[in-house]
């Protein structure tokens, strides 16, 4: 089998993409469908094609992201508990897909076009089965900007429903961010061009492989959503849950921890995190993150009840909620800031 490769120029900067097809292909079959990359540079201005040419899949897999297998079928990437930088290329959440007998779900796609062309070649490692759908847990571009290439293999986007709105109100912004943190030659290709149907709830079955997507109230953000994989007993829960890297509150801290405790009662035993470990076990995997949660609340609403400003509360809470979470000073101030905000109206 083949995969159709551009050497695509924006801006000056010249890159190979890969540019996938809804079905796997021959060499002849690629060969005729080479014109796509004229096609995908028309749609998009300031970009360029300076020549095309197919390749064995076989050849490319050295380019695959590294997957855990987590349960049978079902493959992880892991990403790194770090701030975003040029040297990590913003390799930061984690991601991945689950293989059914008909068909592949893929779950979130990463910070670039690059890193969804990786997971694209990873599940080209494990089946040749049709992609049929990119789940986004929710909006944040580490989850999400890779998605272009799975949309282009003909997957369909789901999200929650709120997901396009707050997407599409923050994008711009999101690729501003990205050429800034990682560069423009780590994030080059990436346009985030992400379409999702809304999901409210609803079964999706990969072939002897249903999963069950569930859309929430505001909570880490306003369009969280899980996947529960029914046949491995396992939910992703995006960033609902935080292992290592400390919580990011984007939504409704009161929300989100009335959220957390009602998951405990499912019928998952296992989880993927949006960051940390590929897998651990549930519900108690979500303790820390309800913890954090739970002592962030304790403490913002004393602080109010003394009538402190929001600056002193700032200074009150938090070092004893620090434990072993990383990146702490990128992200706990704010949290603190977002929970006093919401908190003060109660």
């Amino acid at each position: 089998m083949f995969e159709l490769l551009a050497m695509i120029c924006i801006e000056g900067l010249c890159q190979e993409r890969l540019l996938p097809a809804p079905a796997l292909q021959t060499e002849a079959a690629c060969i005729a469908g080479a014109a796509r990359a004229e096609g995908w540079v028309n749609a998009r201005e300031g970009t360029s094609v300076q020549s095309t040419r197919c390749a064995a899949l076989e050849d490319l897999i050295a380019g695959a992201a590294t997957v855990t297998e987590v349960t049978p079928g079902a493959f992880v990437h892991q990403g790194l508990i770090e701030d975003t930088t040029k040297r990590n290329a913003g390799d930061v959440s984690n991601h991945g897909f689950i293989i059914g007998e008909t068909s592949v779900a893929v779950i979130d796609a990463g910070y670039s076009r690059a890193l969804g062309e990786a997971l694209y070649l990873a599940i080209r490692a494990q089946t040749d089965k049709p992609i049929s759908h990119i789940i986004f847990t929710h909006m944040h571009p580490d989850h999400t900007l890779g998605g272009d290439v799975f949309l282009e293999a003909g997957a369909e986007g789901l999200g929650a429903p709120k997901f396009q709105s707050a997407y599409d109100n923050r994008v711009l912004g999101y690729i501003d961010a990205q050429t800034r943190l990682i560069g423009a030659e780590n994030g080059h290709g990436t346009f985030g061009e992400i379409k999702a149907r809304e999901v409210i709830e609803e079964t999706i079955d990969l072939g002897a492989r249903p999963l069950r997507l569930m859309s929430y109230p505001t909570a880490h953000t306003t369009n969280d959503m899980t996947i529960l994989d029914e046949t491995a007993e396992t939910i992703w829960m995006g960033d609902l849950t935080f292992l290592g890297h400390t919580p990011a509150l984007d939504g409704s801290i009161t929300g989100w921890i009335a959220l957390l405790d009602s998951l405990k009662a499912g019928e998952a035993r296992r989880m993927v995190p949006g960051h940390g470990p590929a897998q651990v076990a549930f519900p108690s995997g979500a303790n820390p993150t309800l913890d954090y949660l739970k002592g962030l609340a304790t403490s913002i609403r004393a602080s109010i009840a003394k009538g402190e400003s929001l600056q002193t509360a700032l200074k009150d809470t938090g070092e004893d909620l620090r434990k072993d979470w990383k990146l702490w000073d990128e992200f706990h101030l704010r949290n603190a800031t977002n929970a006093y905000i919401e908190l003060e109206w109660e």
